[in-house]
């Protein structure tokens, strides 16, 4: 894939979209400029510290311009993944200016006629990474994958599951060590440039699309495989996909990832589980059809302070008897060395019983 030099737009939604702060902090392409006019003028770094990142934001796709992005990507996705209609203009600007559309909304951008219509005069693609390829059913193939696969889940949505992913994998880098990030989301795709977006699949394929991914992970021989996570298995609209990834990814060991400030599912009226009854709640859901233990805590501590973060730390080791860390605030290497002697194949039951 060619690389790109992005121009983000997310309109007075900047320091919430997390699609954009994905893409600028662990994407393979570039990062131009940002449209958000309530920061008009400052630059990404000035918004949101951690990203780092020197590039401008601008009001509009035509200030934009001038810092030579070639695709324009729409950095955040609302829930129910719907374009806002105020954004509809400048879409079209960016389309007429002969930038590439590169969207991860649950609306296709490329079904839209007068979007079609204003990429085929421009000569210019849209690409709608949300849209799943063709997939088989669940085989069984990704049982016979050779390096031993995580995958993260959590206790909501929105946690940091690909962040923790992504820092991992740039750990195991650092321990001389090839992790491949394995995405299931469209911030995930975005970042790694392949991928499938396993909320788009139709049901009865959901856990053939997660096999699918980790079979194409395993196809670039690394030794480690980090499935990003969806949703929590108590979501009330979400569960669904966390259990595809739980069967379809065949994982070998489970990586909890937990937002302790959390005491509800966000958006509902559920409650969100404690530390003791994740493990065992997935463990078990795991056990039905390939074991796999939870090797770890990846704690999400923003919002706290360090003495806070390290308390909640503690008290993640405490109630799971497993390693915890936040990958973010105190750096993921530690939470690598500590996860690595726990990351061994498994085999499923079918597999057992045969033998």
């Amino acid at each position: 894939m060619h690389k790109r030099r992005y121009l983000i737009l997310a309109p007075y939604a900047f320091a919430e979209a997390k699609t954009a702060h994905g893409v600028i902090r662990y994407g393979r392409d570039d990062t131009v400029a940002v449209i958000d006019p309530q920061f008009a003028g400052r630059r990404v770094c000035d918004v949101l510290a951690y990203l780092e990142s020197p590039a401008p934001v601008v009001s509009d796709v035509r200030g934009g311009m001038q810092f030579g992005p070639t695709a324009l990507l729409v950095g955040t996705a609302p829930k129910g993944g719907k374009l806002p209609v105020q954004w509809r203009e400048q879409i079209l600007q960016a389309i007429n200016a002969k930038l590439e559309i590169v969207s991860g909304l649950h609306d296709m951008l490329g079904d839209d006629p007068e979007f079609a219509a204003a990429a085929r005069a421009a000569g210019v693609a849209i690409r709608d990474v949300r849209k799943p390829p063709d997939v088989p059913l669940f085989s069984g193939d990704v049982y016979g994958v050779k390096p031993p696969v995580l995958l993260a889940v959590g206790n909501d949505c929105a946690v940091g599951k690909m962040t923790v992913m992504l820092e991992l994998a740039r750990a195991a880098a650092a321990a001389g060590a090839r992790a491949e990030f394995a995405p299931t989301g469209q911030t995930g795709i975005m970042i790694a440039g392949w991928g499938i977006a396993v909320d788009r699949v139709v049901a009865d394929f959901t856990t053939g699309a997660a096999e699918q991914i980790v079979l194409e992970a395993a196809r670039r021989q690394p030794e480690y495989i980090l499935v990003e996570g969806q949703g929590s298995i108590n979501h009330p609209a979400y569960a669904p996909v966390t259990l595809a990834l739980m069967y379809g990814a065949a994982p070998d060991a489970l990586l909890l990832v937990v937002d302790p400030k959390r005491s509800r599912i966000e958006g509902y009226d559920a409650p969100t589980m404690g530390y003791r009854e994740l493990v065992a709640a997935h463990e078990s859901i795991a056990a039905r059809v390939k074991p796999a233990r939870v090797a770890g805590v990846a704690l999400n501590t923003f919002g706290l302070s360090d003495d806070e973060a390290r308390t909640q730390i503690a008290r993640a080791r405490a109630e799971t008897g497993v390693p915890a860390g936040d990958a973010v605030r105190f750096g993921a290497r530690a939470l690598w060395d500590a996860i690595v002697p726990a990351l061994r194949k498994t085999q499923p039951l079918a597999a057992a019983a045969a033998v």
